[in-house]
């Protein structure tokens, strides 16, 4: 009998427990700050945000050019606040076809548009057409604790 060699263990990614979940998901706002090159924490801005199962999700209603947006592309970590949670995190690019588990071909983008108009819907029809446009879903992050 061959015995297979140990596969060295990795250190699982912290999960959010289920009432960070509940108290960020419930929360009309978010508030997000990119850790910059230096390591300093950039500048707060206050975004909205969506809970789908165990995930947390943002994006820019301003698509790519967003100030906040473009900050996250440095290090891809920071810190948000909501609901009365505050924890560091890991800022995940969602890719159009992934779905919650990362799986290609469920186009997650489109469960995370029906997220925002379920939450925001009384909002302006403009505003969330604007949150669940191609522009704003092509920086969809998951958030990740850390």
């Amino acid at each position: 009998m061959t015995s297979t060699p140990a596969t060295p263990a990795t250190p699982a990614t912290p999960a959010w427990t289920s009432q960070e979940l509940d108290s960020i998901g419930h929360a009309e706002e978010l508030e997000i700050a990119s850790l910059r090159r230096d390591g300093e924490l950039g500048s707060r801005r206050t975004i909205w945000v969506v809970r789908m199962a165990d995930g947390i999700y943002v994006r820019s209603v301003n698509g790519p050019g967003s100030d906040w947006y473009r900050g996250t592309r440095a290090r891809h970590e920071g810190r948000v606040e909501a609901g009365g949670v505050e924890k560091d995190v890991t800022f995940e690019d969602v890719t159009v076809d992934a779905d919650m588990n990362g799986d290609v071909g469920s186009g997650i983008n489109d469960a995370v548009d029906a997220a925002y108009r379920t939450k925001y819907g009384r909002y302006s029809a403009d505003t969330i057409q604007r949150i669940t446009s191609a522009t704003a879903g092509s920086t969809t992050m998951r958030l990740l604790p850390r």
